[in-house]
């Protein structure tokens, strides 16, 4: 039997992705409630890094994140997972979720999707998860990859009419 003192191993990224879908899901829950104080509960008050995608700040107290939400629940938002991994630390005492999702945003037949990046870190504490860092940005748009070539066949043509192999 092992000691009493051996280290327990983390779990596996497997096994702890389904903990972390149950806490992304928490979380789009606490969103559905439209209580900002509901939705900053599950923030950590003591370690807190949170850069939200629609504020230029770096959110570090309890309270500013209640007021971020204060506005944010207001559009309406949900949240759908599209592609996500973890990574487990402090023997699966702690996880980074990061991946993408979307969100759809506004009121009945305006509702827009909004394309996003995130990450969390959540963290044990006392047995219950607390969320102590939160990024979130909107996913850049991808290039327009046909007017790129094209662009690049023009000056590739205009540099062959100086017939200078240099230009060229």
């Amino acid at each position: 039997a092992p000691s009493a003192s051996a280290k327990k191993a983390n779990p596996t990224p497997e096994a702890m992705l389904p903990v972390a879908r149950d806490n992304f899901k928490r979380w789009n829950d606490a969103l559905q409630t439209k209580n900002p104080k509901t939705v900053a509960s599950l923030y950590s008050n003591s370690e807190l890094s949170f850069l939200p995608t629609v504020s230029p700040e770096h959110i570090k107290k309890i309270d500013s994140t209640q007021e971020y939400f204060e506005a944010f629940v207001l559009k309406n938002p949900f949240g759908t997972i599209t592609d996500d991994s973890v990574a487990v630390v402090d023997n699966g005492n702690g996880y980074l979720h990061s991946g993408m999702y979307t969100f759809e945003l506004g009121e009945g037949d305006a509702r827009a999707p909004v394309a996003a990046r995130f990450s969390y870190v959540w963290r044990k504490f006392a047995g219950d998860w607390k969320i102590t860092h939160h990024h979130s940005s909107v996913r850049p748009a991808q290039p327009d990859m046909l007017d790129l070539a094209r662009t690049n066949f023009n000056k590739w043509n205009d540099a062959l009419q100086t017939k200078d192999p240099k230009t060229v």
